[in-house]
């Protein structure tokens, strides 16, 4: 069994598509397909079945892909260590964050790192809570800064490293976009323009929505903060977002307006996995990130 049998089985189930896997992997669709077939006669088993245009696992090829993804995580942090060993301030460090911390916080954080560090490099995943959890215990990545922290897990440790207050975005010229602040149940009678389900935001802003003593009315749903800002600009309804989401400035801007009552918040918080140590590069980034936020809170 070679490693390239692997790697190449991995990519077919993530695509489910050889001639897909074939374009990602840069090699030719009869390679794949070749490496495949002997990957299966070598097991004495079938891996896939054809299903449509596409492939599908079969339950034993289900199980075979958990394991190979283990070894191969395995095998990309040994050769990261050895790298290290030889220059620790010419690894790597793999990064995972959510969407809303895309726009301002994780672009100040690395530049800040990278002053200090300049010749470190940095793989970064995005995606949504679960995605992130699932991608750091699974060793695609080491560190992940993730929203709202994770209070008990059994395979994740970490700190929280703020809390951040959310406010009320409104379209200009809306009636309230003139007061200092208001209460949330003000909004009550809005259309809410929320997060999709699946993103930390939106249980945040239901949450505070129930506990103001109503039941948000969602009259559209997006996938990004820009797209919640801009369907908020353009007249759209009503929203919450953490203040760095609203750093962006354009030519369609909505309102921002502090909530009083009930408080609305959301931790921010760097986890990592538990009982594993990290590759020193990472673990000199993690050091970083927490002096960077405690000096951020003594100011």
């Amino acid at each position: 069994m070679e490693l390239r049998q692997l790697y190449y089985f991995v990519k077919v189930a993530k695509k489910e598509h050889v001639t897909q896997a074939a374009e990602e992997l840069h090699v030719a669709q009869s390679a794949v397909s070749r490496q495949i077939h002997q990957l299966e006669e070598e097991l004495g088993v079938k891996l896939f079945v054809q299903k449509g245009r596409n492939l599908q696992l079969t339950p034993v090829g289900a199980l075979f892909l958990k394991r190979a993804e283990v070894i191969l995580a395995d095998l990309e942090r040994a050769v990261i260590e050895i790298h290290e060993f030889l220059d620790p301030e010419k690894g790597e460090i793999r990064l995972g964050f959510p969407h809303s911390l895309g726009i301002s916080l994780i672009p100040q954080v690395v530049a800040a790192f990278r002053k200090l560090h300049p010749n470190v490099k940095f793989r970064f995943k995005q995606g949504m809570y679960p995605t992130l959890i699932r991608d750091l215990t699974k060793g695609e990545i080491d560190l992940a800064f993730i929203s709202p922290f994770p209070k008990e897990h059994e395979h994740v440790c970490g700190e929280v490293l703020l809390t951040e207050e959310l406010y009320a975005i409104l379209p200009p010229g809306h009636s309230l976009s003139a007061e200092k602040e208001i209460e949330l149940k003000q909004l009550e009678q809005e259309t809410f323009v929320l997060f999709s389900e699946g993103y930390s935001l939106r249980p945040i802003v239901w949450d505070a929505c129930e506990r103001a003593g109503f039941v948000p009315k969602i009259g559209f749903e997006g996938e990004e903060t820009d797209t919640i800002r801009g369907l908020v600009a353009a007249g759209m309804g009503v929203s919450l977002l953490p203040e760095m989401a609203l750093d962006y400035r354009g030519p369609l801007q909505p309102e921002k307006v502090k909530i009083c009552n009930p408080s609305v918040t959301r931790t921010i918080g760097l986890i990592r996995r538990s009982n594993e140590k990290l590759p020193l590069v990472a673990k000199v980034f993690h050091g970083f990130l927490v002096r960077y936020f405690q000096d951020r809170q003594d100011r």
